[in-house]
């Protein structure tokens, strides 16, 4: 079983805009009401809310960006939780996210931080969006990239950080 947690993030900050609601912080509340009664369903690769697929629109940077602005709101984050803990089911979970081992599941038996530098993943990126045919900036890329991190990583609530005891893979040259 696998959850991307990313995933419901940009279901959420994809969809909000969608329903009349902006991403500000003053919003939360409608946002995390919107987010709870949301049908989202995943299909492999493919991630349905309420009966639309929304594959293409949450994995573009700005569904990324959104799903950043959305994961900063603890509001959001509270409403996502129950959600994310209902992945878990025998015989296990890979649980692929920002906050996956610190605090989602954070009593896991095993916790792994996989990272890569900003440059490296601007690049993958890159790569990535010019195979489905996109025209991309690779300076464009590499800020969208570094902005995402630092407003991860300096968030109040469930910042970006490896946990305590996690196995931390570098993946730069692999």
């Amino acid at each position: 079983h696998v959850l991307d947690s990313g995933a419901l993030y940009g279901v959420i900050g994809v969809t909000a805009p969608h329903r009349g609601l902006t991403l500000d912080a003053d919003r939360a509340g409608a946002i995390a009401a919107m987010a709870n009664a949301l049908k989202i369903e995943f299909f492999g690769e493919v991630t349905v809310v309420d009966g639309i697929d929304i594959t293409a629109e949450i994995r573009t940077e700005e569904g990324g960006a959104a799903a950043s602005r959305v994961a900063a709101m603890p509001l959001v984050r509270d409403s996502v939780l129950a959600l994310q803990h209902g992945f878990r089911r025998e015989p296990g979970l890979v649980a692929d996210g920002r906050d996956m081992g610190t605090v989602v599941f954070s009593r896991a038996p095993l916790r792994v931080s996989l990272d890569a530098s900003a440059e490296e993943r601007a690049q993958r990126r890159y790569k990535q969006l010019k195979n489905k045919g996109l025209s991309v900036s690779l300076p464009g890329l590499l800020e969208q990239i570094q902005e995402r991190d630092a407003r991860d990583r300096g968030r109040t609530v469930a910042p970006l950080k490896p946990a305590e005891d996690a196995f931390v893979i570098d993946s730069t040259s692999m």
